[in-house]
């Protein structure tokens, strides 16, 4: 039982709780998701099982989209309608299309962001959520996420919905409250879908209904979801060696595919998948890091 399941985690579960549904559905104790989904956003949760654990690294670095909800009026200290409001507007006028564009267009790109307190990450090994429960003080600093593109999809009297891709750490709860403040409007997030992580779609997903009954049957292949990470034919008399943890020399690869520096591969051998291993420019030589298949 190796493989991934594309689920639709629904508002109100933690992404730690969806693991443990899959976990009971399946009866495998090998059970891991790949990017955290807050509790009250629903969509795209990578789940792997069995063998596919071993590849969730391989995940972390693919873009993703979100489909949010814009609330203008208030601010709160978590980013969404369900913190305590720190700044309300009760008479405000709505931007026009043409400034909520210039909005946009501002926060695409490289941008710096500072990730919501009440989140999940870690400050010296705990998680500031954790301690802001505490009482603690939480200072987070601010990182530089990728906005490769907002698309307007809805104006509302109050709200406004809208279409983000971007890559990992990206805070949605930030981007709302960061255009509410450049809007000169308060603003939050009041509800937000994962519409994509990587290949994995939301209109692919399998909902915890769907799950129950499919079980096993809704298990995807483990490489299928990594093609992100180019593909290696490993020679049929070099499998031995690779899933025994030898290198592989391949003088060739440097030119063949104009690398200059380390790679990540999907290493396969007559069409099957066995691993992952990377070329090493120093060693001109395909190393094995995770062997899946003896």
């Amino acid at each position: 039982m190796d493989g991934f399941i594309n689920l639709l985690k629904p508002p109100g579960m933690t992404s730690h709780d969806a693991v443990g549904y899959v976990r009971r559905q399946l009866g495998e104790k090998k059970i891991g998701h790949a990017g955290t989904l807050d509790p009250g956003a629903a969509g795209v949760l990578p789940i792997a099982v069995g063998k596919a654990t071993r590849l969730i690294e391989y995940l972390d670095g693919v873009e993703k989209s979100y489909r949010a909800e814009l609330l203008f009026g208030y601010a709160t200290d978590s980013g969404d309608d369900s913190g305590k409001v720190l700044e309300q507007a009760d008479s405000f006028v709505m931007p026009t299309k043409e400034k909520l564009l210039e909005a946009f267009q501002h926060f695409t790109g490289s941008i710096t962001q500072i990730p919501p307190a009440h989140s999940a990450i870690k400050i010296n090994g705990r998680r500031a959520c954790d301690l802001l429960r505490e009482g603690q003080k939480v200072d987070i600093p601010a990182r530089q996420v990728q906005i490769h593109g907002i698309k307007l999809m809805h104006i509302g009297q109050r709200h406004i919905v809208f279409d983000v891709e971007c890559s990992k750490g990206t805070y949605i709860r930030s981007l709302c409250t960061d255009l509410g403040s450049w809007l000169g409007i308060p603003a939050t997030m009041s509800f937000l879908v994962r519409r994509g992580v990587g290949k994995f779609a939301l209109e692919d997903t399998v909902s915890i209904e769907e799950l129950a009954e499919l079980k096993a049957e809704a298990l995807l292949p483990m490489d299928g979801y990594l093609e992100h990470i180019m593909a290696y034919d490993l020679p049929e008399d070099r499998l031995k060696a690779f899933t025994n943890g030898l290198l592989t020399h391949d003088r060739q690869f440097i030119a063949r595919y104009q690398v200059t520096e380390n790679v990540p591969l999907r290493v396969y051998c007559q069409d099957n998948f066995v691993g992952m291993g990377h070329f090493d420019v120093s060693q001109q030589a395909i190393l094995p890091d995770k062997v899946i298949i003896r």
